[in-house]
């Protein structure tokens, strides 16, 4: 807007000679709210999880396991994230299970999945229907860690307490385990490095896991930016 229209919608109604009432002073009107990408994250978060876990009436997707394709990627944070809008949308109980030592520490001594201790007893309530849950594969009473049949029990001793579990799963870049467990799942989502990860090694890893028969039920992009047009800065 000019300075000169500036200085009309401030000024007085003009004297005339016209018989014609003044006109009513002209409001302004306010520029909407800027874009805002924590929002415009959440809402990605929220249509991942409707699209994940109710999107399928073919085949009930519960537990899902969530693997990152390199280091440095915060999948913890993601894994968080998804756990607490699923949380949200139903009322069934929901784990989220980590892979930090911190989590184990909070919640208290480690869990044996194998035995026959509740998990939700060793576990922290962070929410009416949801708990965080220690890390899969620290607390095994022996050294099968990786092997099909111990995986298969830490499954059914979720499945027996949580409807639904979000799992923060090995690299699928560094680990077989990230296959096997997403065979035994309901299915993986490999996490991405927007800017980090290269095409050849997605691809990689897509192929390894398909060779171990995991259901892939998608990708997320990790740390994506939306630079703005300078032309567009001036409109906010």
């Amino acid at each position: 807007m000019s300075a000169n229209a500036d200085i009309l919608l401030g000024s007085e109604p003009v004297a005339t000679l016209a018989t014609e009432p003044a006109m009513a002073p002209v409001e302004i009107l306010r520029q909407p709210n800027a874009w805002n990408p924590s929002d415009f994250g959440r809402e990605q978060i929220r249509g991942l999880v409707r699209r994940v876990f109710f999107g399928s009436p073919e085949r009930e997707v519960k537990h899902v396991v969530f693997s990152a394709a390199e280091q440095g990627i915060d999948l913890a944070n993601i894994c968080d994230q998804v756990g607490r809008a699923l949380a949200l949308e139903t009322q069934a109980h929901i784990s989220i299970v980590g892979r930090e030592s911190g989590v184990r520490e909070i919640a208290g001594p480690p869990v044996v999945y194998a035995g026959a201790t509740a998990i939700k007893s060793r576990s922290l309530q962070i929410g009416i229907n949801l708990w965080r849950v220690p890390e899969l594969g620290l607390s095994a009473p022996s050294k099968e860690l990786g092997t099909g049949l111990y995986w298969l029990s830490c499954l059914a001793a979720l499945r027996s307490e949580f409807e639904f579990a979000v799992i923060e799963g090995p690299i699928a870049g560094a680990s077989s385990e990230a296959a096997l467990l997403g065979q035994l799942a309901d299915g993986i989502i490999l996490v991405l490095g927007a800017r980090t990860t290269r095409k050849a090694t997605a691809r990689k890893i897509k192929e390894q896991l398909e060779c171990g028969q995991s259901r892939i039920l998608g990708t997320v992009l990790s740390g994506r930016s939306f630079p703005i047009p300078e032309r567009i800065y001036r409109l906010l």
